[in-house]
């Protein structure tokens, strides 16, 4: 079959790699709002051509739209549009964003909304564009399915052997409850991660030794804080409700230790450290 990618970065460019080279897809179509993009993943080999939405939809069996969240919206409801207009009845459509309820809603009571499938894998790293695309990248990690109860069962299928090609675990839940589970898992993290640079760099204003002193905790801590903000700002606006939910309960952690540190708890640190230790048992 033919593929089309809507966004050729980081998830959209590493998506094309590995379903070609794994035979799932025979031709590999991109589109991207950026020419700059567009044209260093047709030279870099990410796709074979590059076009724009109407002549891709056209020419691709599945469609990827692999954009920031708030773009990805209109982007999608065009799709099924052309779908609609064009009667292209076998096409199917999947999203990649990080959050789903909101895209999900907004495709609701669309006469073509059964050939889309909200998903989302669970992969990623910090650094976006054409170039940072990588084979492998999916291999092993989670693809969320949501709401496929509202997705035709043979899109969903196609879907979940798409997922199956990229060696990842389809898994269904419902989307308001997958905004839950990333807004603790994903989510937070960024938040931390963007909290403690600006920390640390606020510091080095005053302090031009602190990066001497940076070590390899510190990078894995900060990395995600690389990440780009034209993808992040939406994430957090759109889930922003689960996401705060998350910080209030992260900075009630945060004040504990403050606490036990100010007054010297030195059992309460113990404790405080050997809670934390089990999270051991589920990520190694």
């Amino acid at each position: 079959m033919n593929a089309g990618v809507i966004g050729l970065g980081l998830i959209g460019g590493s998506m094309a790699i590995d379903l070609r080279r794994r035979g799932f897809a025979g031709a590999v179509y991109g589109c991207d709002a950026n020419a700059v993009n567009a044209a260093a993943a047709k030279t870099i080999g990410l796709v074979d051509e590059t076009m724009d939405v109407e002549t891709l939809a056209a020419r691709s069996d599945l469609i990827i739209i692999a954009i920031p969240v708030d773009a990805a919206i209109p982007v999608l409801k065009k799709v099924l549009d052309i779908f609609q207009e064009k009667g292209y009845r076998d096409k199917v459509v999947i999203d990649t964003c990080s959050t789903k309820a909101l895209i999900s809603d907004s495709v609701e009571g669309h006469p073509m909304r059964g050939r889309y499938v909200a998903t989302h894998p669970m992969a990623g790293t910090e650094y976006s564009g054409p170039w940072a695309a990588l084979a492998n990248l999916f291999d092993g990690r989670a693809a969320i399915v949501a709401d496929a109860e509202k997705s035709d069962p043979d899109a969903v299928a196609l879907v979940e052997k798409l997922y199956d090609a990229l060696y990842m675990r389809p898994t269904r839940m419902p989307s308001d409850g997958h905004d839950v589970h990333v807004a603790y898992v994903s989510h937070l993290s960024h938040v931390i991660s963007f909290a403690l640079a600006l920390t640390v760099l606020d510091k080095e204003k005053s302090d031009s030794h602190i990066f001497d002193l940076a070590s390899g905790g510190f990078s894995s801590t900060v990395r995600l804080a690389k990440s780009s903000a034209q993808m992040w700002t939406p994430i957090f606006l759109q889930n922003r409700e689960n996401v705060l939910e998350g910080v209030d309960a992260y900075i009630e952690k945060v004040e504990e230790f403050r606490d036990a540190i100010r007054s010297a708890d030195k059992e309460k640190l113990d404790s405080l450290i050997r809670e934390a230790n089990r999270i051991k048992r589920i990520i190694k």
